[in-house]
């Protein structure tokens, strides 16, 4: 089958770039001709305000990357559009309702010649705007179908078209831990939040939990802040925390990673709302237990009290009772103890299957 992917690749970083170049590596290995078409320049700065692209790939780039969007050249758009003609399958990968209006008019020039199936990673975002339901509305009601990573994405996505929606579990995607780095066996007295920093991670209601918490504990905070980190300074000192919380906002490169999970007891997740995160499978791929919320696929992935704790989102009380619970003595050696890799093979296996098939994502 001839495929082609829309969507971020290497040199962008984050998730989306890594899950769309796994993908294509994945679709190539299962036998299709794939290709990426990716950006040049993705978003405006004003809406996206941290760092866009890194100078080294953290992963093995696609071959077949094309980088010829431009959110500044809509004639691009449709003559991208115009050149997938001849393919069977066309995935827009969907991670901002900003991306839509090119997709729109890749849509254009395409002219309904191949199966279009929105890879939605978010169907709508955590932090809306007045504009995400309409845009996302104009993009679902015009593909073949949508394909999500939860049943809950799947509601929201049936909201908006009528077209088949889909859910295959996100597998790994990101470069797997040296294995020197991991199942370490020492006690550090310190945990870890990591990863770009937007107002529903819930920093701010770690930061609560972990004054009222087990004393002596520290945090490490590692990432971009989304809109600036003054505010986050100020609640730390407020808290007092300021001799136990270390601060490092930037984007972290993946040299720098296995030092930050090699130094933490946990990863935490005190997310407000969730779809899918690749943090928990990092955190069991460095030999570390994760303490989460209920929400997206975290009660999943999490076996509570076996790998981690799971406790209430947006309730620094649960967040508070669940880090108590996790340094009780012994607690932190017997949770690391449950912690083991995934294998996601299978679940590629089960991805890449349900994408391709037509009778998975038909057209209604």
């Amino acid at each position: 089958m001839k495929i082609a992917i829309v969507g971020p690749a290497f040199p962008f970083k984050g998730g989306g770039a890594h899950h769309t170049t796994e993908l294509a590596h994945r679709l190539d290995a299962a036998g299709h001709s794939v290709v990426i078409e990716s950006w040049r320049a993705q978003y405006p700065s004003f809406l996206y305000p941290g760092q866009q692209t890194i100078s080294e790939p953290e992963g093995e780039p696609f071959p077949g990357t094309r980088r010829r969007l431009d959110w500044r050249r809509p004639d691009g758009w449709w003559r991208t559009g115009r050149d997938l003609r001849s393919h069977d399958l066309v995935v827009p990968a969907v991670l901002s309702p900003v991306q839509v209006p090119a997709y729109l008019g890749i849509l254009s020039g395409l002219r309904r010649r191949a199966r279009v199936v929105a890879l939605c990673h978010n169907v709508l975002p955590h932090e809306r705007k007045p504009y995400d339901m309409p845009l996302m509305k104009a993009l679902l009601r015009r593909v073949d179908g949508v394909l999500v990573h939860s049943e809950q994405q799947a509601e929201l996505a049936r909201g908006l078209t009528t077209r088949p929606v889909s859910v295959a579990e996100m597998p790994a995607h990101l470069p797997a831990a040296p294995a020197a780095a991991a199942g370490g066996a020492q006690r550090h007295e310190r945990l870890l939040f990591f990863g770009m920093i937007r107002p529903y991670k819930g920093l701010d209601v770690l930061l609560r939990a972990l004054a009222a918490g087990p004393e002596g504990v520290s945090l490490t905070v590692a990432g971009e802040f989304w809109g600036g980190v003054d505010e986050t300074r100020a609640l730390i000192a407020e808290l007092g925390l300021t001799e136990r919380v270390d601060l490092r906002p930037g984007y972290v490169p993946g040299a720098d990673v296995p030092a930050l999970f090699g130094a933490a007891d946990a990863l935490v997740l005190p997310y407000r709302t969730a779809t899918a995160s690749q943090n928990v499978w990092m955190a069991y791929e460095y030999g570390i237990p994760v303490i989460a919320t209920r929400v997206g696929g975290f009660p999943d992935q999490v076996r509570d009290g076996v790998d981690g704790l799971v406790c209430d989102p947006d309730d620094a009380g649960s967040l508070t009772d669940a880090l108590k619970r996790f340094y009780a003595p012994g607690e932190p050696e017997r949770l690391r103890a449950g912690v083991r890799p995934v294998d996601h093979t299978p679940l590629w296996e089960t991805y890449v299957d349900v994408l391709v098939t037509p009778s998975s994502l038909s057209s209604s």
